[in-house]
């Protein structure tokens, strides 16, 4: 048999953001329902800083198997190896037989995926008619996000806080660029913070950046950057009183921002509202008032990767894209 081998340029040329929502959707959906099998995923610490996590899924639905290694915190990778500071990689594999059938590259993959998943949220738990965005962090996720968000919301105006000035500047620069959307570049995160209707935060922060006396009523959290121990971008107290979403509780518990505000007693594992799948799928209410604060924790799951890697290769299949490789004679 012959294994599909698709690149970076291949991946992103074959799905749109649009198709990525409705198989981030589809993911959410399936997990729960019944229809995943997803192992806890494990992740390798690299000294400095320095990580790389594997992810493994099984989805009933499509009869895929996916792993992805992903890895991230490699600053030096450029110059002194000659790839970039993060890489994915994807395989799948036929569910019925457990042939690989598909090598790519998941490292744009994970981008997608991550933004439509905050896109997801916002759909489900965010205001009806909410027009400001806040961002803390102005990397390469904070623009996913934009570009995902912004096909389920008419986003008016952006407020971005960077510790670094300069990547403050390009990111007003590429965004009014892309999207035609004012970017006001805020003087603080504080101030950042309190003109959100919409919260992102893509850090990779090591304590609680944004505190809860900023938080305004009514505002979504979209809480990416907390994915395994030691990250926190959140002062605890903002779960008090608000309603938690996790993507996973069985991985937000233990390698989300949620784990925080349990591991300090101010929240219980039973004050987290719901997993987003249940929201989506009728099973609980999303947002109730205008009032509540909504936050969605996600450390992203492998099933994400599996339904959106499994709509890749369908595409490549059906448009003849890619190389094949004989693995297995």
């Amino acid at each position: 048999m012959k294994t599909l081998l698709l690149n970076k340029e291949d991946v992103g040329r074959l799905i749109c953001m649009k198709e990525v929502i409705e198989t981030v959707e589809e993911a959410y959906k399936a997990f729960n329902s019944g229809q995943v099998n997803q192992p806890p995923y494990t992740c390798i610490h690299l000294p400095p800083s320095g990580e790389i996590d594997f992810k493994i899924s099984h989805s009933a639905a499509n009869e895929i198997i996916s792993m992805k290694a992903s890895s991230g915190g490699f600053p030096n990778n450029p110059i002194d190896h000659g790839v970039p500071s993060g890489m994915g990689t994807v395989l799948l594999f036929d569910a019925r037989s457990c042939a690989l059938i598909c090598v790519m590259d998941g490292s744009l993959l994970t981008g997608l995926r991550t933004g439509a998943a905050g896109a997801v949220s916002v759909k489900a738990l965010a205001r009806k008619n909410v027009k400001t965005v806040t961002s803390i962090g102005t990397g390469k996720q904070a623009r996913m996000q934009i570009r995902a968000i912004h096909h389920v919301m008419k986003i008016e105006e952006i407020h971005a806080w960077d510790h670094h000035p300069e990547n403050l500047a390009r990111y007003k620069a590429d965004i009014e660029g892309e999207f035609g959307i004012p970017v006001v570049m805020a003087r603080s995160m504080q101030a950042a913070v309190e003109q959100a209707h919409i919260l992102i935060t893509t850090t990779r922060g090591k304590g609680a950046l944004v505190e809860a006396a900023w938080i305004q009523p009514g505002t979504h959290i979209v809480a990416m950057g907390t994915d395994t121990y030691g990250k926190q971008e959140f002062e605890p107290e903002i779960f008090r009183g608000a309603k938690i979403v996790n993507d996973s509780i069985a991985q937000c518990i233990e390698k989300g921002e949620t784990w925080h505000p349990l591991n300090r007693n101010i929240i219980r594992r039973e004050d987290i509202h719901a997993e987003l799948g249940e929201i989506l799928l009728g099973k609980k209410p999303g947002r109730e008032t205008d009032h509540e604060i909504t936050i969605f924790d996600s450390t992203g799951m492998a099933i994400q990767d599996n339904t959106t890697a499994a709509k890749i290769y369908r595409n490549a299949i059906a448009s003849q894209t890619g190389t094949t490789f004989e693995f297995i004679s």
